[in-house]
């Protein structure tokens, strides 16, 4: 959903103490939060949360995270992950927020053993479904944005296209480096010389 979830109502209720409202989550919060299968992310104290995705969703986000993946691992770059993976942006931004796929470069990375990342990733990528479009184009975009990351990547199976932005130097706006459609290739600024071919991410249903 584009919206920050409306109802607060679950399963159990931890020792019966409320659920705090919107604005006011943290993330002692989420963590009491029932592992339902949905993903609940916490971005500016609002509570958001995301059903099961559909398999063409989940398609295209094994596909970047394998292309993307296999040029990072070639190159001893750094490490992607896909979601479920909590990140804490800096300044209460969000506690945490879910990044359908994520790259931190090599001495930005947490250990693999720790459960989430306090920091700034260096590329993120949101697949955007049509209870998400809204949250990705605007709440997600200008969360990443504020946090000051480098590069933020918008999937779109509506489209057939992949969006992806560049911070501006003064940091104050993200610009687009190119919206890459069926026949075109990915290219990045985080990662020189990477090149992705857009169709392997959209095949025909």
């Amino acid at each position: 959903m584009g919206e920050p979830a409306k109802s607060l109502v679950f399963p159990w209720n931890d020792e019966d103490r409320p659920w705090p409202a919107q604005g006011q989550w943290t993330y002692a919060d989420y963590a009491r939060l029932p592992d339902d299968g949905h993903r609940y992310e916490v971005i500016r104290g609002h509570l958001y949360v995301t059903p099961p995705p559909i398999f063409f969703h989940q398609h295209v986000v094994t596909e970047l995270s394998r292309l993307l993946g296999n040029f990072v691992v070639e190159g001893a770059l750094g490490r992607v992950f896909v979601a479920p993976v909590e990140i804490v942006l800096p300044n209460r931004i969000a506690t945490p927020i879910q990044p359908d796929v994520v790259f931190f470069r090599t001495g930005n990375q947490s250990r693999l053993k720790d459960q989430k990342f306090h920091g700034i990733p260096d590329l993120v990528v949101e697949v955007e479904s049509p209870r998400t479009r809204n949250r990705d184009w605007t709440t997600k975009r200008e969360a990443y944005r504020e946090a000051g990351v480098p590069e933020y990547w918008l999937a779109s199976s509506r489209t057939c296209t992949v969006t992806v932005l560049t911070l501006s130097e003064d940091r104050t706006r993200y610009v687009e480096l190119g919206c890459f459609g069926l026949g075109d290739t990915i290219r990045s600024v985080v990662l020189p010389g990477l090149a992705i071919p857009v169709d392997p991410l959209f095949p025909p249903e």
